[in-house]
């Protein structure tokens, strides 16, 4: 027992550090480089006038926050998800989540455009969460007629699919104005992030990622199995809906200031699993969400800087990424099976 504590803490303590040298990273590499003096000034508020403070200030650090919210956001939902299907290769891409909270966010977001309407980060957010529930249904419809779990995700594909399809119908008679504001939004990128976006991002995630935190105990009793969770007065219907409109909502949030980002609520929950030794939400769920922070905020530093000036989208890069990983999973589940 003292040995897993132990674990855990040096386990925090990496991903800690991780997180303050990508940050540190982060600010430094760009098109503009900054040394630590001009970085150390600029945070002590000396200089407000210069171009590297704007550079720091309005570009990386809101850009570095959202990476860092957005991919603890999407870890944290990538975890719900595989509790409640009780399945590690459940996430919010493979099951065709984020591909329909996309669809409707590119529907909601041509319709504005159309209208010379701005959309604010609140539509977004709506309708991105309305895409994630959509899906989200049907992928639960399906989960009640098919228990393999192989099954799903190909149906979750199939789904994921069938909203790539349809979108791609409404571009096509869209204006080619918007057809270039969807375009840059749907190949998935933290840049333009602005503080406003941010503060919005924080105001969805942080409540989202405390209250699945304070649902650790019930879903530590869920991971045993429903009768157990039932023999220790969980209200096992209410605790699966609550499971999935905070998984919804965070992956939403995500689709909705970043577009769609792939595999890391797949891969991100199973290594951290592997990295602390133990899957209690009490340690995953923070664990999750730091390590969805540095898997994000490392994918983006190369997908900005790898061939600069040309960015990355940033789910190419957690692709590179995240599949092997799905990969190992996958072969070292079918081997265990065995």
């Amino acid at each position: 027992m003292k040995n897993r504590t132990v674990r855990c803490q040096l386990a925090f303590l990496l991903l800690l550090l991780l997180l303050a040298i990508l940050a540190a990273v982060s600010f430094r590499v760009g098109s503009v480089s900054l040394s630590l003096r001009d970085i150390q000034a600029i945070l002590t508020g000396a200089d407000r006038e210069s171009t590297a403070f704007h550079i720091l200030w309005d570009i990386r650090l809101p850009r570095l926050l959202a990476a860092a919210l957005l991919g603890g956001a999407l870890s944290v939902s990538g975890f719900l998800l595989q509790t409640f299907f009780a399945n590690p290769i459940a996430g919010p891409f493979v099951l065709g989540i984020s591909s329909g909270a996309k669809l409707v966010v590119a529907l909601v977001m041509i319709l504005f455009l159309g209208k010379g309407l701005f959309m604010g980060s609140a539509a977004m957010i709506l309708a991105a969460f309305a895409g994630s529930m959509i899906s989200m249904g049907f992928v639960l419809v399906i989960a009640r007629r098919v228990r393999q779990m192989s099954v799903l995700v190909v149906c979750g594909v199939m789904i994921s699919y069938i909203c790539s399809a349809v979108t791609d119908f409404v571009v096509t008679f869209a204006d080619d104005s918007n057809i270039v504001n969807l375009h840059n939004w749907s190949m998935g990128s933290f840049s333009g992030t602005t503080w406003d976006q941010v503060q919005v991002m924080a105001a969805v995630v942080l409540p989202a990622f405390l209250l699945s935190f304070c649902m650790a105990k019930p879903i530590g009793a869920y991971q045993l199995g429903e009768a157990y969770a039932r023999s220790l007065g969980v209200n096992v219907k209410r605790f699966r809906a609550e499971l999935i409109l905070l998984s919804s909502i965070l992956s939403a949030c995500v689709t909705a200031f970043a577009g769609p980002v792939s595999f890391v609520g797949i891969a991100v929950p199973q290594l951290i699993k592997r990295m602390f030794g133990t899957a209690k939400p009490i340690v995953m769920i923070p664990g999750s969400f730091l390590g969805g922070a540095v898997f994000c905020l490392f994918s983006d530093l190369i997908a900005r800087t790898m061939f600069a000036p040309t960015e990355l989208s940033i789910s190419s890069v957690t692709a590179v990424f995240g599949a092997p990983v799905v990969i190992w999973m996958m072969i070292r589940r079918k081997g265990a099976q065995k």
